[in-house]
């Protein structure tokens, strides 16, 4: 007896992509073709929808991925704009599996104008192998490039504990949301092996990364994890740049945020606190 399946269209894994797509559209974060995502598939899910023996063509993803040998993306593909993407996914997204050499993917469905994944590839795939180790539920990496957070790599320090700590103060839920605090990386040249390792070095210990000059990496195991995490990181740069120089006259204390971690479970990174 056949297995029954369902339209791709239907899929509520390619639903809440899209969605989330058009929402920072929406929001501004993805200019152009800039920003991209990826989402680990469930198998057993995915078959619902796609025959996951039906291989439309390999591509040559140009470096080692054997780390994630078997394992199912949707990723957003390369030079597509997001605005595009709910009026016709499958020629703006692909469904692939990465193959056992590690160098190739198996397309089994979409980028149906030819079309490939986005050139952060290597960051995207390198981040899930890295999130995997700690958590196998993790399954989705998103970047854009939300305007506040790019702003403030420009006027604040760069240092990470610094950056940190700004971010802590300038709303009470960033601790609670990131307690481990954010990554940073400093300008790179964007879409290369170099960037998606130091992206992916960093990625162990947080889940946000901030790539200076350029836009902002989180992860998460959903689509709405990964989205909020960016979110309020947003959120808070946008409070920091219009308080801009104007004079502090209260602000969060250390001991304030120690004791807000405190009432969550929470562990702040240790020696970011000055108690």
């Amino acid at each position: 007896m056949l297995k029954k399946m369902y339209p791709i269209e239907e899929a509520p894994f390619l639903r809440e992509v899209v969605d989330v797509i058009s929402n920072m559209y929406r929001l501004g974060w993805d200019e152009r073709n800039g920003g991209n995502l990826s989402y680990r598939l469930d198998p057993e899910l995915t078959s619902q929808y796609l025959d996951l023996t039906a291989v439309k063509r390999r591509i040559d993803i140009g470096f080692d991925a054997s780390a994630l040998r078997g394992e199912l993306f949707l990723v957003t593909g390369t030079g597509k704009y997001f605005k595009n993407v709910a009026a016709c996914p499958a020629q703006n997204l692909g469904i692939f599996r990465v193959a056992e050499n590690g160098s190739e993917i198996e397309l089994l469905w979409g980028y149906e104008d030819g079309g490939k994944p986005t050139s952060e590839l290597p960051t995207h795939l390198l981040n899930h192998a890295e999130r995997m180790k700690i958590d196998p539920e993790q399954r989705v990496v998103l970047h854009c490039h939300p305007g506040n957070t790019l702003a403030m790599t420009f006027v604040h320090d760069l240092d990470e504990r610094s950056f940190t700590r700004t971010l802590w103060r300038m709303i009470t839920e960033c601790m609670v949301v990131f307690p481990e605090g954010v990554g940073v990386i400093p300008w790179m040249v964007c879409g290369t092996l170099d960037i998606g390792r130091a992206t992916a070095a960093k990625i162990q210990d947080v889940r946000v990364v901030i790539w200076a000059a350029h836009g902002i990496f989180g992860v998460g195991s959903s689509i709405d994890e990964a989205f909020g995490l960016v979110e309020t990181v947003e959120k808070a740069a946008e409070v920091y740049m219009k308080i801009g120089d104007r004079p502090i006259k209260q602000s969060i204390t250390d001991a304030e945020l120690a004791e807000l971690a405190k009432a969550f479970g929470l562990t702040p990174r240790p020696g970011y606190l000055e108690l």
